[in-house]
């Protein structure tokens, strides 16, 4: 309290304020310990996984006939709906000619046996016809009637057909594969393109030593596209997570889905490394502000006995796993900045 009494000017006590902050901010600093202490930790191995459409549609020909309009590649954005493609077969543009013709005909025929009713019911009623005279030409007329609407509706469905020669895209999405040329022939059913639908997985493979380790939910780390040369690290990871595990081993391993958003603009098959669970081991764990590096070593600090040179690994949750230089109980303390 002498100190900092109003006796002294105000300039002196803050000069001494600050004297005394940044002495005791330095013992904290150079006061931070750490007790070594082996703890659980997953052990992490590293994989390939590859880019998978989950869903994957055709879009087929509905009629036999020639290719005369093909507008998508491989590659290609289609919305649901949308024309990719045009068969046509010159036969329908006939038979729908001839049924035009044998409409036109069924209309005359039926104007004419309009005719002969209003004449049979006139001569009907001066008693100059018989009844069955008048209903042979009611009977006349209904049939041609009937006739001239099954021709209409058969042209209808020849209309129809030769409108399904247009193949739309069954599904949103992108082009993955195109199966035709313009001017080839294709049955129906044929498929021209295929379309995968705008949501991908990253599908791995365990091996079956793994495969009871990995569970539905289980996060997974995703490294940056590319084929890296090493495993993906804390700074250029993404997070998914397994969705799906496959109940079947084919080939000694065990396939699972991983779910990661933002995939549209990867290549379906395109090859990512991944770090998955292999079970758990124990470990020790050190933040890294207790390590220091110099001449390619690294070192930490004990609290008895000065440095010494330990091997880290892998970063992981909470800090650098390291494998040799340390055991239970020794105490390190934080490096000075």
């Amino acid at each position: 309290m002498g100190l900092f009494n109003s006796t002294f000017p105000a300039s002196m006590r803050l000069v001494f304020a600050l004297s005394a902050v940044s002495v005791f901010g330095a013992s904290d600093v150079f006061a931070d310990e750490l007790t070594v202490a082996s703890r659980m930790i997953k052990d992490q191995k590293s994989v390939f996984a590859t880019i998978e459409a989950t869903d994957q549609t055709i879009a087929r020909a509905r009629i036999g006939g020639t290719v005369v309009e093909l507008s998508v590649d491989e590659g290609s954005a289609v919305e649901e709906g949308q024309a990719i493609g045009r068969v046509e077969d010159p036969k329908l543009a006939l038979e729908l000619r001839a049924m035009e013709a044998r409409i036109a005909s069924a209309s005359a025929q039926m104007d004419l046996a309009r005719i002969e009713l209003d004449r049979t019911r006139k001569l009907r009623r001066k008693g100059t016809v018989s009844q069955s005279r008048l209903d042979e030409a009611e009977t006349a007329l209904k049939v041609l009637r009937r006739d001239l609407s099954a021709a209409r509706a058969e042209r209808a469905v020849i209309a129809e057909r030769q409108a399904e020669g247009s193949v739309k895209a069954p599904t949103s999405g992108r082009v993955l594969r195109v199966d035709v040329t313009k001017g080839k022939v294709v049955l129906p059913g044929e498929s021209l393109a295929v379309i995968t639908a705008n949501a991908y997985v990253l599908r791995l493979q365990v091996p079956e030593r793994h495969a009871r380790f990995i569970k539905i939910g289980d996060p997974v780390s995703v490294g940056a596209r590319g084929m890296a040369a090493t495993a993906p690290t804390n700074g250029d990871t993404r997070t998914g997570t397994v969705i799906k595990v496959y109940p079947e081993i084919r080939h000694g391993r065990v396939s699972a889905d991983v779910k990661l958003g933002d995939l549209g603009d990867f290549f379906v098959g395109e090859r990512v490394r991944v770090m998955v669970a292999a079970g758990e081991r124990r470990a020790f764990v050190v933040p890294a502000a207790f390590l220091s590096r110099r001449y390619g070593l690294t070192f930490v600090r004990l609290k008895h006995g000065g440095e010494t040179v330990v091997q880290p690994g892998l970063a992981i949750h909470g800090g650098i796993e390291i494998l040799s230089g340390i055991s239970d109980g020794d105490v390190l303390v934080r490096n000075a900045p």
